[in-house]
């Protein structure tokens, strides 16, 4: 099972949600995307998961908290306790086993990240 992880600012666009998604392999073989639960919500979220056919697993910030990613990023490590949303929200939501098949890529206007995870589900 193929998870999307995304990070995103809440004024995030449909169009950058798109591109790092895109950047970091492309929605063939997605099962789900997923994302930090306080995300979750987002329109353009919602939009693109409806685009990909594929539901959104909502990942609690306390589960995403010490997951050991191979992208660092200070801010995010000190918000939410791991190196990068989407790669640790793949990860989560791909299952126990899962591993990144694709580490973070971040769109152009730096808004959104994305990474994808390869693993067992839940």
């Amino acid at each position: 099972m193929k998870v999307a992880g995304l990070g995103f600012k809440r004024d995030v666009t449909l169009a950058s949600l798109r591109e790092a998604l895109l950047a970091a392999g492309g929605v063939e073989g997605l099962a789900a995307v997923a994302t930090v639960s306080d995300k979750a919500d987002a329109e353009a979220l919602k939009i693109l998961a409806r685009e990909c056919g594929v539901p959104i697993k909502v990942v609690p910030a306390d589960v995403l908290a010490g997951i050991a990613t191979p992208t660092q990023s200070k801010l995010i490590t000190e918000r939410f306790g791991t190196g990068s949303v989407a790669e640790a929200a793949a990860l989560a939501a791909a299952g126990p086993r899962a591993r990144l098949i694709a580490t973070r890529a971040v769109s152009q206007d730096r808004t959104a990240t994305a990474a994808i995870a390869e693993g067992d589900g839940e």
